[in-house]
């Protein structure tokens, strides 16, 4: 950042830049008069607010009631079978809270106490065993932070721009601290000997939910930094993020990261289940089908502006923001376009990346009511670049709707309104 746009900032910050910015709806001014807020007596200072019992468990205050999960109903018939999306636009940082994390059910949450949860390994280990709640919070505990990406997130936008905001178009994702038992613990508690050499070999997870939602893993992956979570940011996991225990399958899809997870198998190859074959493969232009195609690349976008997070401020510093995240690794460098991907600028990250979680980025601009064509793509630690639409179409066509990381463009009118606009 230059010396005069710090100084620019710092002026407009003090009220002077705001005979610039007077055209504009939102607008800082210095000749407004006395703000009453500051000058006059306010209800809040007058009278005693709520005790320490009031909220046993905190809840956002109501100023914030917007800041919620969403769906689009007609993307499935039934809420029972579908997914609502992340308030990404809304948030900051890395974290999600859990109340905010975007949800998918193939037969809806259920409830399962810890008291009636069991978790079976069995297949060719040298002991089947099952676990109690109980016995998991028994063993040596791991803890990381991750995001967790459907597959499908941006899918509705393969063919062209179909949802206008972040949390519709990028809102399939959230990002925890879990905390829980290595994958590789329990299958070396039962004993993998039985197995013999691990080389093909496979596990298969499932759910205890109506639809015994199940996917295999490679067992290279399995022993690797699979996890069996039973935190989530500190506290238990919520009921529709698999409550008392899921699956962790850090960097790859969301479908593999079980929930309520009851069963685990160690076979000779995989299952070749519903959610491995119907769904969650990336059919190309000549109708063939991409398999196994686990890892979700790298990708990016920018949340504020966005279509539901407009400039409101009126002209001087901006702050572009948004989100980036790769499951090959840490994010290196994330780029902002603020012309369609003419030109490019280094964009600042909030910390240095973390594996397979999102990372935060800012870019500090001065902004004087010029169109924008704001774009973001992420570089991930393995050099991988994330795509145009335009680069992911050449590869596989039209017909895929999962894995889609394209690069995602806002178009930004000299009003501050923005619209999902395509520019492959």
């Amino acid at each position: 950042m230059s010396d005069s746009f710090k100084t620019s900032r710092r002026a407009f910050l003090r009220g002077s830049a705001a005979a610039a910015a007077g055209t504009v709806a939102g607008a800082a001014s210095a000749n407004s008069g006395p703000d009453p807020l500051i000058t006059e007596l306010q209800d809040w200072t007058s009278y005693t607010g709520v005790g320490v019992d009031e909220t046993p468990y905190g809840m956002p205050i109501e100023f914030e009631k917007d800041v919620v999960r969403r769906n689009v109903e007609w993307l499935t018939a039934d809420p029972i079978s579908s997914i609502n999306f992340t308030p990404i636009h809304a948030l900051d940082g890395t974290i999600t809270p859990q109340g905010c994390a975007f949800e998918r059910h193939h037969s809806g949450a259920i409830e399962l106490r810890k008291e009636d949860y069991r978790l079976m390994i069995n297949g060719l280990v040298d002991k089947p065993l099952v676990f109690t709640y109980g016995d998991l919070e028994r063993f040596p505990r791991t803890q990381a932070v991750y995001f967790c990406e459907c597959a499908a997130n941006t899918g509705m936008e393969w063919a062209g721009s179909q949802l206008n905001g972040a949390q519709f178009t990028h809102g399939m994702i959230h990002n925890m601290e879990y905390t829980g038992v290595s994958l590789r613990t329990l299958l070396e508690e039962a004993g993998l000997g039985a197995a013999g050499d691990l080389a093909g070999k496979w596990v298969y997870v499932e759910g205890a939910d109506a639809s015994s939602n199940g996917r295999s893993i490679p067992m290279e992956k399995a022993l690797d930094d699979v996890l069996v979570a039973f935190k989530a940011n500190g506290e238990a996991l919520r009921m529709e993020h698999g409550y008392p225990v899921r699956l962790v399958v850090p960097g790859w899809e969301g479908n593999m990261w079980v929930k309520w997870l009851r069963r685990i198998e160690v076979m000779d190859g995989p299952v070749e289940s519903r959610e491995e074959t119907s769904k969650y493969t990336d059919v190309l232009a000549d109708g063939t089908a991409r398999k196994w195609t686990w890892v979700m690349d790298a990708k990016s976008v920018i949340t504020t502006p966005s279509p539901q997070a407009p400039i409101s401020h009126g002209y001087g510093p901006l702050v572009i923001s948004g989100l980036a995240w790769s499951g090959h690794g840490k994010i290196t460098r994330v780029d902002v376009s603020r012309d369609g991907g003419v030109t490019w600028q280094n964009a600042r990250l909030a910390q240095e990346g973390q594996t397979k979680a999102l990372t935060r980025f800012y870019l500090d601009v001065d902004w004087r009511g010029e169109e924008m064509f704001l774009q973001s793509r992420a570089i991930d630690e393995t050099g991988y670049v994330q795509p145009t639409k335009a680069q992911l179409r050449e590869v596989r066509g039209l017909n895929s709707i999962y894995h889609n990381n394209c690069i995602q463009t806002w178009h930004v009118t000299p009003e501050g309104i923005c619209e999902n606009v395509e520019v492959s």
